[in-house]
Formats: structure tokens, sequence, C-alpha cells
């Protein structure tokens, strides 16, 4: 998710969104949050994802991935901030549930990615991302005592 959409859902301004993170940069590897450089920005404004430069504030946006996003909640700790990111969360879990459940649908991603050119490559990583589990952390595990092992 780009620093702008993620300050709205949280109602605060995308620049000091972006000072949270420089003021915590350890805590923000480059798997968890990256700086657009001025070709991918150029490349989004002709997409028409971004509307013009100026809705940028000045300055390259940052993208998050659900990791970065989460780490997010380690530095904005308004009441509005964490209940957002709880239902961020939820929203990755749930298309990550709705894309393992629906294998056909992953089938018709990988068909359409080898349709279309480069340009919509990094859009199928972030598909691929949110279908598979990117470690053991996200799998199920049995809670309770062990009896008489």
């Amino acid at each position: 998710m780009m620093d702008r959409d993620i300050a709205l859902l949280y109602g605060v301004k995308p620049i000091a969104l972006r000072q949270q993170v420089k003021r915590n940069m350890d805590r923000f590897p480059k798997d968890f949050v990256f700086q657009l450089n001025k070709d991918e920005v150029e490349i989004l404004l002709s997409q028409n994802v971004i509307p013009s430069r100026q809705s940028l504030g000045g300055s390259l946006p940052y993208a998050f991935t659900e990791q970065g996003i989460a780490m997010l909640s380690s530095v904005l700790t308004s009441g509005r901030a964490v209940q957002v990111n709880i239902q961020i969360m939820r929203t990755f879990a749930k298309l990550r549930e709705f894309m393992i459940t629906h294998k056909d649908l992953r089938q018709k991603v990988d068909e359409m990615e080898k349709k279309y050119d480069q340009q919509f490559k990094v859009v199928f990583e972030a598909i691929k991302q949110l279908i598979t589990y990117p470690d053991e952390a996200y799998k199920k595990t049995k809670i309770g005592f062990i009896v008489n092992p």
C-alpha cells in the first residue's frame, strides 16, 4: 500500500507518516517498506494510478508490504491507528484465505500473468505474495497441553 493511502486510513497527514517511518527506520527493513524512485512514479502517473505529481506532496512516496503495515502499529499508536491496523491485517488474512480456498482463481492469475507484459509484473508479484504463505508462522498450530507424550 502507498503511504498516502495508509495515512488517509489512519487519519494522519502523509508527511507525518513518512516522518515516523524515517525516525524508526530500524523497524522497517527493505522487505517491509521501500521508497519509489522517479521512474516508478512516472509509471504510476502514466497509468493514472496517481492523479498528479502534486498529490504526492512533493516527495517520493513509500510503499509498504503487509509486514511494513503491521510494523506501523508500533510507531503510530493512536487509538484509530491501532484499529485501522487490525482491520488491514484482517483484510490481508481474508485475501490470503480466499486465494488459498479458490485454487481456480490462482490458476487464472497465473494465466493472466503469462498474457500481460512486464509492466504488470509488480502487480502479479504482490498478488502471489498474498496467496502464498511467506513462512511457517502463518500455519495453524494445535493449542493445548500434551498429556503422556
